[in-house]
């Protein structure tokens, strides 16, 4: 007889259900602690962070402002950035909902995109309403409005956001290509690198690849995901750099990823990421941690 726990044990779901009600009550430098160590294999340095990982829970527990908030709030983070830099850089919002009830297919074109405003994951893209499974994608939003982004891994900005749902424009390619994502690394307003990224979409064909701001590859690369090799800057890189920065200095942030990307020869927003990978960023070599660290005065 087999007495070990099933995936599927209760007993076990109990268990892990005391544990996650236990860890969010634990305070955030004790949790944080935990988790840099399951994550890094390694004990994070909070009086005198040294690496860009360090820094990144540093920040977390000492840097937080209100405006951090609006900035990681999708729905008025565009707002924002409208008011920057003017509507053209933003992809419409066609309807913003407090809860799944309110969402009316009747009343959306045929294509679009339904998205919560304080996660990532929640994106549901709908090409043809006809075969749109509308309530599929009700539960699945319903779940996502239930949790607080910050209990993963106590990114401040997300604790206090309203949590809603929206529905944006649809956009593609012309020539249907992925996606390329331009993700700026901005210390104290000012664009440093960036890293690459295509095919988001399906991880085990995505690549993610660091470029210097000369479009020259750098030497250290994210252990869960391919690179390329060199990358063809387009035409309007040079405007790219000057709106992240401008975006950047906004922020009034020690640091700030800015993530743009380009579409039909036109620059749209993305988002504003104060965390990289939660500030779990899987640096190859280990000691790029720290030469990126050195960049990020605190």
């Amino acid at each position: 007889m087999n007495n070990s726990y099933s995936a599927k044990s209760p007993h076990k779901n109990a268990l892990n259900g005391i544990l996650k009600n236990f860890l969010r009550i634990v305070p955030d430098r004790l949790y944080l602690s935990i988790r840099y160590r399951k994550k890094l294999n390694s004990k994070c340095n909070f009086k005198s962070p040294k690496t860009f990982n360090e820094k990144m829970q540093w920040l977390k527990l000492h840097d937080r402002k209100p405006l951090y908030t609006d900035l990681s709030d999708k729905i008025k983070a565009k707002e924002i950035v409208t008011k920057l830099l003017g509507e053209d850089y933003v992809i419409p919002t066609i309807a913003v909902f407090d809860n799944v009830k309110d969402i009316d297919l009747g009343k959306l074109p045929d294509r679009f995109v339904l998205k919560c405003n304080h996660d990532c994951g929640s994106v549901n893209i709908c090409r043809d309403k006809s075969q749109f499974d509308i309530e599929r994608v009700k539960k699945s939003l319903k779940n996502h409005l239930k949790y607080n982004y910050y209990n993963g891994f106590r990114e401040w900005p997300y604790k206090k956001i309203k949590r809603r749902i929206f529905a944006e424009k649809y956009v593609e390619s012309e020539d249907g290509s992925s996606m390329v994502d331009y993700k700026f690394f901005c210390f104290n307003g000012e664009p440093k690198f960036l890293y690459v990224s295509q095919g988001l979409e399906q991880h085990s064909t995505a690549s993610v690849t660091f470029f210097d701001l000369d479009g020259n590859k750098l030497p250290f690369k994210r252990s869960d995901f391919k690179t390329m090799e060199t990358f063809k800057k387009p035409d309007d890189f040079e405007e790219m750099k000057r709106i992240a920065k401008k975006l950047a200095e906004f922020s009034q942030t020690k640091f700030i990823r800015i993530d743009l990307y380009t579409l039909n020869h036109k620059i749209y927003f993305s988002e504003f990421t104060f965390f990289p990978c939660a500030g779990f960023l899987p640096f190859v070599p280990i000691e790029a941690d720290k030469d990126v660290g050195d960049l990020l005065k605190l």
